[in-house]
């Protein structure tokens, strides 16, 4: 008997529904006033924060803006001091990362979290092995890493390689499929296309829209202005802890956006 704990990445997630759905009018996710103080620094003052199922949030500013510590407390990492957290309409409390992932909340790091002496298998399925009764699956892992890459047209020929050997898209892809695995009804994406090729780059935006397709909630965390256009629905702009601007991506431009970050623009 083989036990597993993914589910199926293939179908979309719980919750999501066509444009013809009401389900559609309550968000995945919202965020309201939260705060966060670490001694006599607020790194957030009052956040607000709505994605909807399938929508792609570009949460962007400048270093110390504050956007590493609300996806931390999104991801369980940060409890916060002040404000709630709702998901699916229900208020949440999360004391920790698991108590987020039970909630179906992924977080992919800029650091990816892979080991280099480990196989692509390995990596795909680490802390979270397949068995079979008392022994590992190998088998198993290896049908079921096959199906996951080619869930997100993923092009990785061999599962034994080790991970220290890949390209920087290769291992990007890795990361974003293993937390694909867990089908996350959010998925925080912590800078996926920095120090990436053009190639590379172009791939994993289309992994970001094959997750928006199964109605994944997606919140990107990038310096990549460009990439914003790309795959987003709209911009959070964050400066010194507080969101100081919310954009639809089709009434912004790149000019707007850096006006924003430096906290020169129009704050709405």
């Amino acid at each position: 008997m083989i036990k597993s704990t993914f589910g199926d990445i293939s179908k979309p997630s719980e919750g999501f529904m066509s444009s013809g759905g009401n389900d559609q009018t309550i968000p995945r996710i919202s965020l309201r006033g939260i705060h966060k103080t670490f001694g006599s620094v607020e790194a957030l003052r009052g956040v607000d924060l709505d994605v909807a199922p399938g929508e792609c949030l570009g949460l962007i500013g400048d270093n110390a803006a504050g956007k590493s510590t609300l996806t931390k407390v999104i991801s369980g990492t940060y409890v916060p001091d002040q404000g709630s957290i709702l998901i699916d309409g229900e208020m949440v409390q999360f004391a920790t990362p698991a108590d987020a992932r039970a909630r179906a909340i992924e977080m992919v790091f800029q650091d990816l979290s892979l080991c280099d002496h480990i196989d692509v298998m390995g990596n795909l399925f680490l802390g979270r092995e397949l068995t079979d009764w008392s022994f590992l699956d190998q088998r198993g892992m290896r049908i079921k890493a096959r199906e996951m890459l080619n869930d997100l047209d993923i092009r990785i020929p061999k599962l034994n390689a080790k991970v220290a050997q890949l390209s920087g898209g290769q291992r990007q892809a890795i990361a974003i499929a293993r937390a694909a695995s867990f089908n996350p009804s959010v998925l925080i994406m912590d800078e996926p296309t920095s120090a990436l090729a053009v190639a590379e780059v172009e791939a994993v935006l289309r992994l970001i829209k094959r997750l928006k397709a199964r109605g994944v909630s997606v919140i990107l965390i990038t310096h990549r202005l460009q990439d914003l256009f790309r795959v987003c629905d709209k911009v959070a702009v964050m400066y010194e802890g507080t969101k100081v601007a919310e954009r639809s991506i089709s009434d912004t431009n790149l000019e707007d956006l850096v006006t924003l970050i430096v906290g020169r623009g129009e704050h709405i």
